[in-house]
């Protein structure tokens, strides 16, 4: 291999030598994501972190061809076999990453950027047992949002009355992939994916343990929450924003029918504004 040839031009060749591709290479690498392979593999060139867990992860590989394109692409065999460090310690003895296991697979453009696929109500069965393969991935429609330029975004699209009124049914949830399941954020509300369904829930909790329960709450007060193995969890994601063709009515519109629905059931009107005005204050003082 000569000298000029370019880092991601001696990968490429490291990949074809090992029989690897952007998936199984992110596998050994201990990424979660192949996006950053798929780059790579097309034409972009490598951080040098990312030359590191190579050159961990393939120890024969010699780092002067491989970063520099100095020499064979095997180094010599080491008469001492020297020490190595767990990624663990590396870390710095940081909790251990806690998600399904399973790589994320993503699809990207002409110009390696990645897509945002739009999973429709109608494609969600098959999405809960096809999520990670890419000839799945590729016939779902692809998009590019403004504002979700940068990152692994999907969207989803929201089935059914259970997060209402804050998600109506056909709005479009657009959601970034949790890598680690301990930063997810209490509170929010995540697309929970499984072998059986895909969701739209808020979580209440942090997760700590591949093997605990998390309870799933619906915004609906009419359903209740229920509890979920997040070992039958295989992607969590975090909703970010949506896109709605419903909008809601005037505030001064709303108000006028509340006090009509206060008159009608004989309520006078000075009493509850009161009321309301009492409790507020007493709100405050706390």
């Amino acid at each position: 291999m000569s000298k000029s040839s370019s880092v991601t031009t001696r990968i490429a060749e490291m990949v074809a030598y090992y029989g690897l591709n952007a998936n199984s290479l992110t596998t050994k690498l201990g990424y979660s994501t192949n996006s950053k392979m798929y780059k790579i593999l097309s034409g972009t060139e490598p951080s040098f972190p990312t030359l590191v867990d190579m050159l961990r992860a393939f120890p024969e590989v010699s780092p002067g061809w491989l970063v520099l394109g100095e020499g064979g692409m095997l180094r010599a065999p080491a008469t001492d076999a020297a020490p190595t460090t767990s990624r663990a310690a590396l870390a710095g003895g940081r909790p251990p990453v806690i998600n399904s296991g399973q790589v994320l697979t993503i699809t990207v453009d002409s110009a390696g950027n990645e897509n945002t696929e739009l999973v429709p109500v109608q494609a969600q069965a098959g999405y809960s047992v096809q999520h990670n393969e890419a000839v799945y991935l590729q016939d779902l429609p692809r998009y590019r949002i403004p504002g979700f330029e940068h990152g692994t975004y999907r969207a989803f699209e929201v089935a059914g009355d259970s997060m209402e009124p804050t998600l109506n049914h056909r709005d479009v949830v657009v959601a970034s992939y949790v890598d680690n399941w301990r930063l997810l954020e209490p509170g929010d509300v995540y697309v929970v994916v499984t072998a059986e369904s895909v969701m739209l829930k808020r979580i209440r909790e942090r997760i700590t343990a591949h093997d605990m329960t998390v309870m799933l709450y619906s915004d609906n007060h009419h359903r209740k929450p229920y509890p979920m193995d997040c070992a039958d969890i295989a992607q969590l994601w975090r909703v970010r924003g949506y896109i709605s063709t419903y909008l809601p009515s005037a505030p001064d519109v709303t108000v006028e029918r509340l006090w009509e629905v206060i008159e009608v059931l004989g309520f006078d009107k000075g009493e509850v504004r009161r009321h309301l005005e009492e409790n507020a204050s007493a709100e405050a003082a706390r």
